[in-house]
């Protein structure tokens, strides 16, 4: 009685497939052994490291979030993670699919970064947001960079808080309320002509909603501040 492998040995030329011959043996099909396509992969571990995608830095990839939007959405998933994409400023982050989390725990989720500023990071955060809607409004959506510079960032700066007396210290809390921005992905490093870049992710970033909790926090700071001189 002749086995699969003297079939094999006997027919080169009509060989038989040793899977389908075998009773009870399942064929592997190419896709389930080559696993998640590699440009996929590539944007999502980007996401996870940076939070977010731009098209100015990164053209190729951005590119490939567009084309390949739904299957990085499918591996991201089982994250309760989404890609969201704004194709008019050039820009591909990652959020939290808020359908499938709780509001408590959108806040605590392990893979993306808690956005809760202090008060002082919030301000400045909304001053740039206002600079980055008047270019926008002045130029068009995404058309050109948005350059701010510190020395006409520092005295809107000052309207809300108190001066410190000194200039520099001033402007070095300022300095250095920027550089903790900087890890949110929504301003560029200081340059040489003391400008920051306000990047296209703070249109997302600060949005109305959250807008709207600073100017109540600075309300009721506000009221607080009154009630204490008048006591």
């Amino acid at each position: 009685m002749t086995n699969i492998f003297d079939q094999l040995a006997k027919s080169p030329g009509n060989a038989v497939d040793p899977v389908a011959a075998v009773p009870g043996a399942e064929a592997v099909s190419p896709d389930q052994t080559t696993g998640t396509d590699k440009t996929v992969k590539e944007i999502a571990q980007e996401l996870l490291r940076q939070g977010h995608i731009e098209e100015s830095r990164k053209p190729a990839v951005f590119r490939h979030c567009i084309t390949h939007e739904v299957a990085v959405n499918i591996a991201l998933e089982p994250f309760d993670l989404q890609l969201r994409l704004d194709t008019h400023r050039g820009v591909a982050w990652l959020a939290v699919d808020k359908a499938n989390i709780s509001e408590e725990d959108e806040w605590s989720h392990p893979l993306v970064r808690k956005q809760r500023l202090t008060l002082e990071q919030s301000l400045v955060l909304a001053l740039l947001r206002h600079a980055f809607v008047m270019h926008e409004q002045e130029n068009g959506i995404g058309q050109s960079k948005c350059m701010v510079a510190v020395d006409d960032l520092l005295p809107q700066y000052l309207t809300y808080f108190k001066d410190s007396g000194s200039d520099n210290k001033n402007e070095s809390n300022l300095l250095r309320l920027l550089d903790q921005l900087k890890t949110y992905g929504v301003v560029s490093e200081i340059d040489k002509n003391q400008e920051v870049s306000v990047r296209p992710l703070i249109a997302h970033l600060a949005n109305p909603e959250s807008l709207a909790a600073l100017l109540h926090s600075l309300q009721t700071q506000a009221k607080e501040n009154t009630g204490a001189s008048n006591e």
